[in-house]
């Protein structure tokens, strides 16, 4: 039987209403510059309300980098942007020690030049055109909300987000991102082409006079309470338990993992994967006018939750089973469950 969902104050009915309001005026903001790309908006948006860090993925020339710009803009935030290349080195995103001489004293000390890292909305640009070893540097940063140079912790801005960009791995010339490094983010988006008439009038803005400006209209202070405001959300026990058993069940390793799993996944999600989902869920629902999540925000989010966690076998991959197709037979499996239980 599937309870009630407990009742929500004043408060939190006001808290909610000014988060609806506030991302729709972000989105028309972005929707001035960027054509299209609802989904890709909403879920960049999901992340942002739950803490968490976006990895899009697509080929060149979709507009990835002028959505995370734009969508700084639009919430007044520090916005830097890195591009990474094969001989970026890690001091260039966390910054570096110079000696600086005194003009007085005439001694010489060591002060610590800070990195692009220090920011409140970075864009790592093609993070996979750079070796493991430099994508690691942003590790700390992404968990920790900070860095360490010689021995020494400076704290970052908040709200403090990663929105990172990446061609196809199979392009040459890329270097995948280490497992470690691809949990960091909440979610893997895949940007796809936009359609005929989204094209046609990208093509229009882009040839013409067309001229748009973005005002910001939300702080980062909004931000922040905006993000308190998703984890007051409650998560109904039913919810909670598909969220679980789902995301269990795909661990090869696991005592109660589906029985297709050791022949389709060498690696499943970790814990990260239930407490994100979860999250972004939550974030959801209200983006939706809803006061509590629903096993339809779970569902959907999964793809960009679980997508980039998941590392099928050398067999699932030579029968042509990608990660897509897992998630899909995942959530029909548990749909017939959730029936038979019923």
């Amino acid at each position: 039987m599937v309870e009630p969902p407990p009742r929500e104050s004043e408060d939190d009915t006001a808290a909610a209403a000014q988060l609806v309001e506030s991302c729709r005026r972000i989105r028309e903001q972005v929707g001035r510059v960027v054509v299209g790309q609802d989904l890709v908006i909403e879920q960049l948006l999901i992340a942002i309300l739950a803490r968490g860090h976006c990895l899009l993925e697509g080929v060149p020339g979709l507009a990835k980098t002028l959505m995370v710009h734009s969508l700084a803009d639009s919430m007044d935030l520090t916005f830097r942007r890195i591009q990474f290349t094969p001989d970026l080195m890690p001091g260039d995103i966390t910054g570096t020690e110079i000696i600086q001489e005194d003009p007085e004293t005439g001694r010489r000390n060591f002060i610590f030049e800070r990195g692009p890292v220090f920011t409140q909305m970075l864009l790592a640009d093609e993070i996979n055109r750079t070796p493991p070893k430099t994508q690691a540097a942003l590790l700390e940063a992404m968990q920790e909300h900070a860095v360490t140079a010689a021995g020494k912790t400076y704290r970052l801005d908040e709200p403090f987000f990663v929105l990172a960009t990446q061609n196809p791995i199979e392009q040459e010339g890329t270097y995948p991102l280490p497992e470690a490094q691809r949990d960091r983010f909440l979610f893997h988006v895949v940007v796809d082409y936009p359609t005929r008439d989204q094209e046609g009038e990208i093509v229009d803005r882009t040839t013409s006079t067309f001229n748009s400006a973005i005002e910001p209209v939300v702080k980062g202070s909004e931000i922040i309470q905006f993000q308190r405001t998703v984890r007051r959300v409650p998560l109904p026990p039913h919810v909670k338990d598909w969220v679980l058993d789902a995301v269990r069940s795909i661990r090869p390793r696991d005592e109660n993992a589906k029985p297709w799993a050791k022949d389709l996944i060498e690696w499943g999600p970790g814990p990260r994967a239930s407490q994100q989902l979860v999250l972004a869920s939550k974030a959801r629902a209200l983006l939706h006018g809803r006061a509590h999540v629903t096993i339809d925000d779970v569902q959907t989010l999964a793809y960009p939750v679980l997508r980039h966690r998941i590392v099928p076998t050398f067999a699932a991959e030579a029968d042509g089973i990608t990660v897509e197709d897992i998630i899909s037979k995942l959530i029909q499996e548990q749909d017939a469950g959730k029936a038979k239980v019923m």
